[in-house]
């Protein structure tokens, strides 16, 4: 699953609904400690347990969000400041030139994000936040990159030295500069998705709005294309359907865009596509009954959708949300 860190009004809407740190952190079965660093922004979250938060303090996702318009000034300039703490912490330990050095390197020995990634042992958030120069790298960290590039640390840090004297770091540092902008202006939404992905893919989106709050997924007929989400490099069964109903209630915007992969599982807490034909689909919250059936739910009006055991390679997985 995805992982983001975010500027956020979750502390704002918690009290306002009179709920405890405590209780939220019942809800997403952590600790209290981690709930304190993110309200604070300090600390990963996956989508699904966004969506949970969302949930639990009865709010739409978005809202959940700093953005310029809603969101109470001081609480925007706190975050500001922090990005520009840890922008000017990371150009001090040359960090910019050690992540714009392991793009170079990469594109050169035609390799993907995923493809390090997963050779290094890392998620591929992490990964990319270390090409982008946001993230300090542990020895141990670096070892596994090297071993992924098919060189050893002491040849690596040699190779970026030698880019870096012939000055072909700098156009990728002022680019991942610029990107990093980009995602350090909240806007109050799941941005980071689409808008990191260095390489301009495109995945293509379909969905018409159908009866009953269904959706239509024709696939010979796409609604447009938009930029591919970093978790989705590399899988080109992936695509992506239109939020064309309220079935979900206010949880998400109807300008919603939500990616999915058809080869990754389902399971309590995702939201999930549910085809009923070979172009008719159900959005579904995915839940799991007393005896361990997955089921779905939707809203306006309440509806509990039962899924077979015989039903589950009709269920794919959203994992990502472009709001």
């Amino acid at each position: 699953m995805e992982e983001i860190i975010f500027p956020n009004q979750i502390r704002m809407f918690r009290r306002l609904r009179g709920r405890s740190m405590q209780e939220l952190a019942d809800h997403l079965s952590v600790s209290l400690s981690a709930i304190s660093k993110i309200e604070k922004g300090y600390r990963r979250v996956d989508q699904e347990q966004l969506v949970r938060v969302a949930e639990f303090l009865d709010c739409p996702l978005q809202d959940l969000f700093v953005n310029e318009q809603n969101s109470q000034q001081e609480i925007v300039q706190v975050w500001r400041r922090e990005q520009e703490r840890r922008n000017k912490i990371n150009e001090k330990t040359g960090l910019k030139t050690l992540g714009a050095g392991l793009r170079q390197i990469r594109n050169e020995k035609n390799l993907t994000l995923i493809e390090v990634a997963e050779s290094a042992d890392m998620t591929l958030s992490v990964y990319h936040r270390i090409e982008m120069g946001q993230r300090e790298v542990s020895e141990k960290e670096m070892k596994n990159i090297a071993k992924a590039l098919n060189t050893s640390i002491d040849e690596l840090k040699a190779e970026i030295k030698a880019l870096e004297d012939k000055g072909m770091l700098e156009e990728i540092i002022q680019r991942n500069d610029a990107k990093y902008k980009l995602l350090s202006t909240p806007r109050g939404a799941i941005s980071t998705f689409g808008s990191t992905n260095p390489d301009g893919l495109k995945i293509s989106v379909y969905g018409t709005a159908g009866q009953d709050g269904d959706v239509i997924i024709d696939f010979n007929q796409e609604t447009k294309k938009v930029q591919r989400p970093a978790n989705l490099y590399g899988k080109k069964e992936a695509y992506a359907v239109n939020l064309c109903t309220r079935r979900l209630g206010v949880l998400l915007p109807t300008r919603s865009v939500l990616f999915v992969d058809p080869q990754d599982v389902v399971s309590v807490g995702d939201i999930a596509i549910y085809y009923t034909s070979e172009t008719n689909a159900k959005i579904l919250s995915i839940r799991e009954d007393e005896n361990g059936q997955l089921y779905g739910i939707r809203w306006n009006p309440d509806e509990r959708i039962e899924i077979g055991n015989n039903d589950l390679n009709k269920l794919h997985k959203v994992v990502a949300i472009n709001l």
